[in-house]
């Protein structure tokens, strides 16, 4: 298929009639927006032994992000929780983020009610539903953010408000949001380039027909990838592997020497990096990239930005363009979830958690 059809409008956005491709050029509007509310939100001062985000799918990946930050610069430890029940070490010293946008998340749910039961401090972030009435009745802390779209492009509602909470609490320093927002903006610009500039074009292009191999060449860059891997999922409707280095040296390295027997004609990857990762990382990928090259050609993404918050967010930008414009070349419509909602009803047919 010509690449010169990604530089087509009416191409790209011919099955997209939810304005997936414009809520993605809206995401540094989105992120200011989010700061802004959050700021309007008074939070008692907190002093947690750990920090629990409770959440599920688009709703929990902000807490990968912002785990990410503490890793790096957190006071407590930061924990992503996808399940029913929080782990048993929560207790009243804990701070507990009930994340979910739509506000009706039985998982979620149940882990706030779970939370409430051990006695944790509760900071809710939702659009409203149960959840937003749950917290009003509490009277529980909670930064209502807007609804109507769909969670995975409500990254910048999801995470801004966890981590200005977080800034505000004296649990993560402060951020330049003004840069980030500046950053932000250069990679929507980046990404609507024409093709022969335009790195999400040419990675989607790239992809196109093949099995995409997603590598994160550090921790935070693993957690990117595998934003970038769902994205791939839920918008392009293909399937994608993702891992992260060192660990993946330790077994999945040993997976190629077979691939090309399993029947998958074809693979792309896709190193997610920034460049200044150490030597002995960038030797990792160089000796695998070696060993496979027969079988996966690797191709480089790297984010714009300086500061962790910039990099992480601008690079998972980058793969939701690629996202998009993967989804135009397989003719599919990005916003459509129809696999998710049979299994919600086939789910809402069983009674209890």
């Amino acid at each position: 298929m010509p690449s010169s059809l990604l530089d087509r409008s009416d191409f790209v956005l011919r099955n997209d009639p939810k304005g997936m491709f414009a809520l993605t050029v809206a995401f540094p509007a989105q992120c200011a927006e989010a700061l802004r509310i959050a700021s309007e939100v008074t939070l008692p001062p907190c002093s947690p032994n750990c920090i629990v985000l409770t959440g599920l799918g688009g709703s929990a990946a902000g807490g990968d992000f912002t785990k990410a930050l503490f890793d790096e610069f957190g006071k407590v430890p930061f924990f992503v929780n996808r399940d029913y029940n929080l782990p048993a070490f929560v207790g009243p010293e804990a701070l507990v983020f009930a994340t979910s946008y739509s506000g009706n998340t039985e998982e979620t749910l149940s882990a706030y009610a779970d939370a409430k039961k051990k006695g944790a401090r509760i900071i809710s972030v939702t659009s409203g539903g149960k959840i937003g009435d749950q917290a009003l009745a509490d009277g529980a802390p909670l930064i209502k953010i807007p609804g109507g779209q769909p969670p995975r492009t409500a990254l910048g509602f999801m995470l801004m408000p966890v981590i200005h909470a977080c800034v505000q609490l004296g649990l993560l320093p402060d951020q330049n949001w003004a840069q980030l927002t500046h950053i932000l903006e250069e990679t929507v610009e980046l990404c609507q380039q024409p093709f022969d500039s335009n790195p999400a074009k040419q990675m989607a292009s790239a992809l196109h027909g093949k099995l995409g191999v997603l590598y994160g060449l550090g921790s935070w860059q693993g957690i990117v990838a595998n934003r970038w891997r769902g994205q791939i999922n839920e918008n392009a409707k293909n399937l994608a592997l993702f891992n992260v280095f060192p660990e993946l040296n330790h077994n999945e390295i040993l997976g190629w020497v077979k691939a090309s027997q399993q029947g998958v004609s074809d693979f792309t990857g896709i190193l997610l990096h920034d460049g200044t990762e150490s030597a002995k990382m960038q030797k990792r990928f160089e000796v695998t990239a070696n060993l496979v090259q027969g079988i996966c050609p690797f191709v480089s993404a790297q984010p714009l930005g300086v500061t962790l918050l910039e990099k992480m967010l601008s690079l998972a930008l980058l793969g939701d363009f690629v996202s998009l414009y993967l989804a135009a070349l397989n003719d599919v419509d990005p916003e459509n979830i129809d696999s998710i909602n049979l299994l919600k009803t086939e789910l809402a047919a069983i009674p209890g958690v």
